[in-house]
């Protein structure tokens, strides 16, 4: 009989915790439109820095999406409750943005970057390390996926020469942050449907 609750009780744990997974990935889907918006700044950085040659291009981009990101981020997700997990998730990010902003930022400011591999290098590990802590928190393996796509880029940046790691750092911008955000967008929208569609 005690082997018989046990089991239950087992399974109902288990099944909370897969039921947490799933909002988990729920909720990480209705922010597709950050990662989609932060690859569109990243590109306006990285070009605008380029072509324009401007030395202030990355920090005014990366503030313009940060007040961007709070400004739609309290219209769409103010009344929402807060959970444990989207705490910690939001946390991965936030955490993670802050150190890529003020890495960079020094690295660029003091120079101590050689024609952009390093940046890169740093950009990319930390952008993978914040989709693996997030995949595996989530258990998902699509974001686990860019995760790699990530540190594949991180370490293209170390062996590569610019004529090619410029295409690896812009297609793994395009898939990483576009493509994915993009796909948490759709499936958000789909779910959105089929709940109204249920509730009709």
């Amino acid at each position: 009989m005690a082997n018989e609750m046990d089991g239950r009780e087992l399974a109902e744990r288990v099944r909370l915790i897969e039921s947490m997974m799933a909002e988990g990935r729920r909720k990480q889907e209705s922010w597709g439109w950050t990662f989609v918006l932060w690859g569109v700044a990243y590109y306006i950085a990285f070009f605008w820095s380029w072509l324009g040659r401007f030395a202030y291009a990355w920090p005014v981009t990366m503030i313009a999406a940060g007040v961007l990101t709070g400004v739609i981020f309290r219209r769409r997700h103010g009344r929402n409750p807060e959970t444990t997990l989207g705490r910690a998730i939001g946390s991965i990010w936030t955490a993670m943005g802050l150190s890529m902003f003020i890495v960079l930022c020094a690295m660029g400011y003091s120079g101590r970057y050689s024609n952009g591999h390093a940046m890169i290098a740093v950009f990319a590990g930390m952008l993978g390390l914040a989709n693996a802590a997030c995949s595996m928190t989530l258990r998902w393996r699509a974001q686990f996926i860019c995760a790699l796509l990530w540190w594949a880029t991180a370490v293209a940046a170390c062996y590569c020469g610019d004529a090619l790691l410029l295409p690896i750092f812009l297609a793994a911008l395009f898939f990483g942050q576009i493509v994915f955000g993009g796909g948490m967008m759709i499936a958000e929208s789909r779910r959105r449907k089929q709940s109204g569609a249920s509730h009709a």
